[in-house]
């Protein structure tokens, strides 16, 4: 059997908010409630499991692998909904995406303060 990723839980302060606010951005179905969970489905049956909490959420980066016409999709909801983005994690690139391996790439926050990333090429796939 080939070890895969099944699921991830996200925690946030609203996760019906950051919830939506990810299937929105990435133009997914509507999240789904599991138990105490509203999950993101995506496209590879992986999901991502948000959690209302009150304790200090520590930010995750969550990356996506998407095509080149994906890419322009999201990045242009990202634009529309003035979303702040960066070419580089360390947000030192602001209004700007990158272009490594070949492919294209830009960093944006969701609303529990999570560092969410969308690129078109896996890192380490060649390419300029």
């Amino acid at each position: 059997m080939a070890v895969q990723l099944n699921h991830t839980i996200v925690p946030a302060r609203d996760k019906t908010t950051s919830a939506t606010f990810l299937t929105e951005i990435l133009g997914l179905s509507a999240p789904v409630p599991f138990g105490h969970f509203l999950t993101v489905r995506l496209d590879n049956d992986v999901t991502l499991d948000f959690i209302d909490t009150d304790d200090e959420i520590r930010s995750q980066h969550l990356a996506f692998l998407v095509s080149e016409a994906e890419f322009d999709e999201i990045f242009g909801r990202i634009r529309e909904r003035q979303i702040p983005y960066w070419a580089d994690p360390r947000a030192q690139h602001p209004g700007e995406i990158n272009h490594h391996d070949g492919g294209r790439g830009v960093y944006f926050p969701d609303p529990a303060g999570h560092f969410l990333e969308i690129i078109t090429r896996p890192y380490g796939s060649g390419g300029g």
